[in-house]
């Protein structure tokens, strides 16, 4: 049984793909220290959230049966820290926190840890349409804003955006079984401050400090400016009938989203409507008065999830500059090109050495010991004792094909 778990649950879109990236790349130096990260692959734990979760993702849902409970057993098998992190996981229900902290040992002796990373709403509601478009959604910006404003939240995108973002709820789901100091809010410095403060209140939240850790992450959720998340919501209205989800993630959301349009720095940046942001700080400032009011664990400063104040020029990304979209439509187009371009390659690569191993194949053929054997064969199956007798030879010689 571990002595200590870790349970990072979320939020999205507040480092966490860094911070899963360094610890998966980093299991070895971790389990020196008594750390367990049981992970075998990088989605491992986003596997087990969808089990435990019950979520469907594209297909995934099937191959994630199973993947909670066995997580869940490596844990167990540990007798020192382990540590969970997977952002998805702040949408689980009551009953299924609940399950997940019992299968971890919490009420058997394992002392749980929830941990919950959070960034203000002013950058938040942003960063989640832009990840819905980049999940095939062709939802407007305006219609999005409608939609999580709406008291009633009935609909999919409220009940999922309040899901992963209300920070109160989340803490009641995760934490109503853990006293306060068993909870840990992990702040996101706002924008200009140093590029390893996010990680280092990390490390505290998680206990990393003083581990040479790798933190060169090669895998990162990077945002995309307004004009080329227009393009993206445009290219999916047009292409989601014919693009599959399993050719849209590699194509649209990696290739082009970001590999590609990321790197567009100089484009305007997606951002909070100056109409929305009164009603988003005052969100932001009644939530922070609930965890103050709580008493959890802060690491990094509360002060910092006030958000930044509305922007002088607001891009509107539905109705964006289609100079700016055509530039980044040419450089989608590019990297689409050079992707075929590299197919092709590849695919005359592999049909040379397809005719390389056929032509091997022939010449074997035509060697007189293959016209020999293959002539006692075909004398040998023209009887039943013959066909016993090569039955036998096979099982002799460990092979079961015709051609043996």
């Amino acid at each position: 049984m571990s002595a200590r778990v870790l349970l990072h649950v979320g939020t999205p879109k507040t480092g966490t793909s860094y911070l899963q990236d360094v610890l998966f790349r980093n299991r070895r130096v971790l389990a020196d220290a008594g750390i367990l990260y049981p992970a075998d692959r990088f989605d491992a734990h986003f596997l087990a959230a969808l089990d435990l979760m019950r979520l469907p993702w594209g297909g995934l849902e099937a191959e994630a049966v199973g993947a909670w409970d066995r997580l869940a057993a490596q844990v167990r098998a540990h007798r020192g820290t382990a540590i969970i992190s997977h952002e998805i996981l702040a949408t689980a229900s009551r009953a299924q926190a609940g399950r997940a902290l019992a299968s971890l040992g919490h009420g058997e002796g394992t002392e749980v840890h929830v941990v919950l990373s959070v960034r203000d709403l002013v950058r938040q509601i942003p960063a989640e349409w832009q990840e819905n478009v980049k999940h095939r959604a062709s939802l407007s910006y305006g219609a999005f804003l409608r939609q999580i404003q709406d008291p009633a939240r009935e609909s999919r995108i409220a009940t999922w955006f309040w899901g992963v973002q209300e920070l109160p709820d989340i803490l009641n789901r995760w934490g109503h079984e853990l006293p306060p100091e068993q909870v840990h809010l992990v702040t996101v410095p706002p924008p200009g401050g140093p590029p390893q403060l996010l990680w280092k209140q990390f490390s505290v939240a998680f206990g990393l400090d003083g581990l040479d850790l790798d933190l060169e992450g090669e895998r990162q959720n990077p945002s995309l400016g307004a004009p080329e998340t227009a393009l993206v919501r445009r290219i999916n209205r047009a292409a989601n009938q014919h693009v599959t989800p399993a050719d849209y993630r590699p194509l649209v959301r990696e290739l082009l989203a970001h590999q590609t349009l990321s790197r567009r720095t100089r484009s305007p940046r997606l951002a909070l409507p100056p109409d929305a942001h009164p009603w988003a700080t005052e969100v932001m400032r009644s939530w922070v008065a609930e965890v103050e009011r709580r008493g959890y664990d802060v690491v990094g400063d509360l002060h910092d999830l006030a958000g930044a104040p509305p922007v002088q020029r607001y891009a509107d990304p539905d109705h964006p500059s289609e100079k700016q979209v055509s530039a980044a439509a040419v450089d989608a187009i590019t990297a689409l090109l050079q992707e075929g371009a590299r197919l092709r390659h590849r695919e005359a690569e592999l049909s040379r050495e397809l005719d390389e191993t056929r032509a091997a194949l022939e010449r074997a053929y035509l060697r007189p010991t293959y016209r020999w054997r293959e002539k006692v064969v075909r004398r040998l199956r023209a009887s039943a004792t013959g066909r016993r007798m090569l039955a036998a030879y096979r099982r002799a010689r460990g092979r079961s094909s015709p051609a043996a």
